[in-house]
């Protein structure tokens, strides 16, 4: 079983328009509502790909029962609070493809309900192959909660995914977690450089046993205790981009479920990646799509550092 662990759930609404303008009135041609938070889409994506899946993490009021109702198929194992489970609103432009996204804040977690879901979590990775440790932080958390989860996982021999930013990704990464997987500019705010193959490398130095970054469009970079390599895809695709980076992150987990090769990884991860993009909403992808990106992923080893 593979758990991934979303903190700050979210029940995601999609609104699809002909053309946004700033300031003007709008006429939303389709909307979808979905379970959301990064965590969830992951989650959905290796179900999708044939994997076992549990997810948990925090939910609550009406937002969250929807959000619990919506699951169809993942394993729930979610952790109820008084708060209500926040909502995100992605805007897309259909004309250019373009994606405005609105996060809500999340609830107010208690002393009480982060100590109970402590203990629900050690009891969960007695099962679990592997965890992901996915997005923001609600409030009432405390900062240190991914480094605190990564180190109970690395106690119990799980291999552990970390997903997220600032902060948080700091003191994350020091627990040295098996993967961190930053954006280019969550890999600049963590080290303080834009140049994405020594701020990889330096971001892995932190103690991640690996580090995964995402260039967008242009694929990933990895820097592994086994090598250096850049995983690049044979064309740019246009759409919806939510959720690409966390179908990245579940074709991560299953390549390290399966003890693939690194290149072998990296080429899912970026097939899957823009697959997603052509997908209507994050946690879904083009099943087509993916088998042929995943042939046309250039995969390139750098020269070890000196």
């Amino acid at each position: 079983m593979i758990l991934t662990v979303t903190l700050n759930t979210a029940l995601d609404l999609t609104y699809r328009v002909e053309r946004l303008v700033p300031h003007s009135s709008h006429r939303v041609t389709t909307v979808t509502e979905r379970p959301g938070g990064k965590g969830l889409n992951v989650a959905r994506v290796l179900t999708a790909l044939g994997h076992d899946v549990t997810v948990t993490g925090f939910v609550g009021g009406a937002t969250g029962e929807a959000l619990r109702a919506g699951l169809n198929g993942v394993r729930d194992a979610l952790f109820p609070v008084l708060g209500s489970t926040r909502r995100t609103v992605a805007v897309v432009d259909s004309s250019s493809g373009d994606t405005t996204q609105l996060n809500e804040p999340g609830p107010l977690i208690t002393p009480s309900e982060w100590s109970t879901f402590l203990t629900s979590y050690e009891t969960l990775l007695t099962s679990a192959s592997a965890v992901a440790l996915c997005g923001s932080l609600p409030p009432g958390v405390p900062v240190g909660a991914y480094a605190h989860l990564v180190r109970g996982a690395r106690a119990a021999g799980v291999p552990v995914l970390l997903d997220t930013s600032g902060e948080p990704l700091r003191r994350g990464i020091a627990a040295r977690p098996d993967i961190v997987k930053p954006n280019a500019d969550e890999l600049a705010e963590l080290t303080g450089s834009w140049e994405p193959l020594p701020a990889t490398r330096a971001a892995r130095r932190r103690g991640a046993h690996a580090v995964v970054a995402s260039l967008g469009p242009n694929g990933l970079l990895a820097a592994t205790p086994d090598g250096t390599w850049q995983a690049t895809p044979a064309a740019i695709v246009s759409g919806n981009p939510t959720g690409a980076g966390d179908s990245a992150v579940a074709a991560l987990l299953a390549g390290l479920v399966a003890g693939d090769p690194w290149p072998k990884r990296l080429a899912s991860a970026v097939a899957l990646s823009a697959a997603t993009v052509l997908a209507p909403v994050a946690g879904e992808f083009d099943a087509d799509a993916y088998t042929e990106f995943e042939a046309g992923v250039s995969v390139v080893q750098h020269a070890d550092a000196a």
